[in-house]
């Protein structure tokens, strides 16, 4: 017996499109109505059945995106979300995948021989509703950068999207009443799923524009009355000591890193807004979030998540999990981070279990060396490496330090008193902000550069 068949009607039935289609789904923008009718054109104009028919869908309109997601949902072929739009990027994928077929919305540099597709709004076309949706097939698959460069392929069905929007609306009182602003990009799982799918899901607006500098999102919080800004502890940093002087915002989302408690309670205090952290990853969806405005220090995990500690780390079992990871005769995944009970219903993240490295023989924590940098006044953020030396053979610790005002020498002092001599970082590097990636996490090939050099 299918485990999620309770999740299927419901999303099953976004085929059948809203009651009130004239609202729009982009902000001053697109309509629902519009949405639905650019997904049944491209339903119709999109290869029939699943197999063999995988689409680049190299977009970056949320509403051109929504549509291309029921499109898939009602049959359609599965769609390839590219790690990037550049040329090299596509022409990978294609080479990776014989895809021979893309959605787009603007010119870019697609290979040669690769057909697009570009759905109008008030393109004529059957209702969606004829088609029928198996939300268990396949939907998609993210294409991620990784952080060594190599492209890493998860896929998601449209359970694992739909159902884990649907839960967010629900829990969080997302409704047509709501408009979203998000700073990430829809291209990878977090912006896909609280820009994208949640609004479609909810009745929200999204606005069709992604800020990133400070001044950008106050500007964009305030010409359209935002009430939820999803954003990045990269973001949220920048923020720190601003207000967005939006008081139409009732709620802000931070996923795709750690965020800084004093960034956080900065943003809460200045805008006078509940900032929730969402931990999950893209292979895994949503898994727990937590509250720390009101005290919250650990994750609780959804209600429609099951966990359970084996050893130090995480074990999971939900409906937003990517077919086939590896699980347990139970269907628990392991997930990547050491964890530690918090109370009697949720946990603490103590770090990845990879963060552990070898110094000389000796057993050092890179978490619990970054958690003591980020204690020292001055110090924003901070990224903790272990980096290969004497041909692989050995690891050196290496430290950047978000703040060009701290002193390296200061720091190192501080380090020397409550560190053991092989777990002082060699080499601290201090930069005015962290590189980051479009999805708000380290870019840890510019960051590698910088300890070559």
């Amino acid at each position: 017996m299918d485990a999620f068949a309770d999740l299927i009607p419901a999303v099953a039935s976004l085929l059948e499109g809203p009651r009130d289609g004239r609202r729009p789904f982009s902000h001053a923008g697109t309509t629902v109505d519009e949405v639905y009718g650019m997904a049944a054109w491209l339903r119709a104009n999109l290869p029939e059945g699943r197999a063999g028919a995988a689409v680049c869908l190299a977009a970056e309109d949320k509403a051109v995106i929504a549509a291309a997601l029921l499109a898939s949902l009602a049959g359609g072929p599965q769609l390839l979300l590219p790690y990037a739009f550049s040329g090299p990027a596509l022409a990978g994928l294609q080479q990776a995948t014989g895809a021979r077929l893309a959605i787009g919305d603007v010119d870019r540099d697609f290979p040669a021989g690769m057909k697009v597709l570009r759905p109008q709004a008030g393109a004529s076309a059957p209702l969606l509703s004829d088609f029928s949706a198996d939300p268990r097939r396949e939907l998609l698959r993210l294409y991620t950068g990784g952080s060594t460069g190599v492209p890493q392929l998860w896929p998601k069905s449209g359970i694992n999207i739909f159902a884990e929007a649907l839960f967010l609306a629900r829990h969080f009182g997302v409704s047509k009443r709501d408009r979203i602003v998000a700073t990430v990009s829809p291209y990878h799982v977090y912006g896909l799923l609280y820009s994208v799918a949640l609004p479609l899901v909810s009745g929200a607006a999204v606005l069709p524009a992604r800020p990133s500098f400070p001044e950008e999102i106050g500007r964009a919080a305030a010409s359209c009355s935002a009430t939820i800004l999803v954003s990045v502890p990269a973001h949220y940093r920048a923020l720190q000591g601003k207000s967005l002087k939006a008081p139409s915002l009732r709620l802000a989302f931070c996923s795709a890193g750690v965020l800084g408690i004093h960034a956080g309670e900065d943003f809460c205090r200045n805008n006078a807004v509940d900032l929730v952290e969402i931990y999950g990853s893209t292979e895994t969806g949503g898994i727990a979030l937590r509250n720390r405005f009101r005290g919250e220090e650990g994750f609780t995990p959804y209600p429609t998540v099951d966990w359970k500690i084996g050893g130090s780390q995480l074990l999971v079992r939900s409906p937003y999990l990517s077919a086939g990871l590896v699980r347990d005769g139970d269907g628990f995944f392991t997930a990547g981070d050491r964890v530690e009970a918090c109370g009697t219903s949720g946990f603490r993240l103590k770090g990845r279990a990879d963060s552990i490295a070898k110094v000389a023989g000796n057993r050092v924590d890179l978490e619990e060396v970054s958690a003591l940098i980020k204690r020292h006044p001055g110090v924003s953020d901070c990224l903790v490496l272990a980096l290969a030396e004497d041909g692989g053979r050995g690891q050196r610790i290496v430290a950047l330090v978000e703040d060009a005002g701290v002193s390296v020498e200061a720091l190192k002092k501080t380090l020397a008193l409550r560190l053991e001599p092989y777990a002082l970082p060699r080499t601290i590097r201090t930069v005015d902000r962290m590189p980051v990636k479009e999805n708000g996490k380290y870019d840890r090939a510019r960051i590698l550069e910088l300890f070559a050099q």
